[in-house]
């Protein structure tokens, strides 16, 4: 990982602003989690307790400078406003490769943010991580976040058929990766 774990990389696009996460954080992630669309096709549980969102939240405080992986907070350029986050799950520094995720509001679906947001993460991630591959599941069904991996440069892979285990049954992944070298 060539980023210093002690250099947060704050992001910015045209209308976004991804920032480093902090604790003053919590209640607006509680808010986001709790919206059953936002969580619907994730591994999130329905309705998370606060302390489920506190602990997820201090995870994302401090991924980076664990090296495990690393979250922005997802704000509007021109209010301020939470309204989502995206992370990069889990590094493996060894094999240069990540896993991403992303939560947003349902008022901001629609308009592209999150590809925005994903394609400055990815860009991110190859350039100032030095990772080569980058990859996603989705849920079958989620046609919205398979729209926003193709626009930020992602290709679906294939299904892992009972991939996991959550909300009690077994789900299918649709994976899609990116590589460096297919920019």
């Amino acid at each position: 990982m060539a980023l210093s774990k002690d250099s947060f990389p704050t992001l910015s696009t045209d209308r976004l602003r991804l920032r480093e996460p902090t604790a003053d954080d919590c209640q607006g992630w509680h808010d986001l989690l709790s919206i059953p669309e936002v969580t619907r096709f994730s591994n999130w549980p329905d309705a998370p307790k606060k302390p489920q969102a506190e602990r997820s939240l201090k995870w994302m405080c401090t991924a980076l400078s664990k090296g495990k992986g690393c979250a922005w907070i997802m704000e509007e350029s021109v209010s301020g406003r939470l309204i989502g986050a995206i992370r990069f799950n889990s590094i493996n520094r060894y094999s240069r490769m990540a896993e991403i995720g992303y939560e947003l509001h349902p008022s901001s679906w629609g308009k592209g943010l999150m590809s925005e947001a994903a394609r400055a993460v990815v860009q991110c991630g190859f350039e100032d991580f030095s990772l080569n591959r980058i990859e996603a599941w989705t849920l079958p069904g989620n046609v919205g976040s398979d729209r926003v991996l193709e626009k930020a440069g992602f290709r679906y892979e294939g299904t892992l058929r009972q991939k996991a285990w959550f909300k009690g049954t077994f789900h299918d992944f649709r994976m899609f990766g990116c590589l460096a070298d297919e920019r």
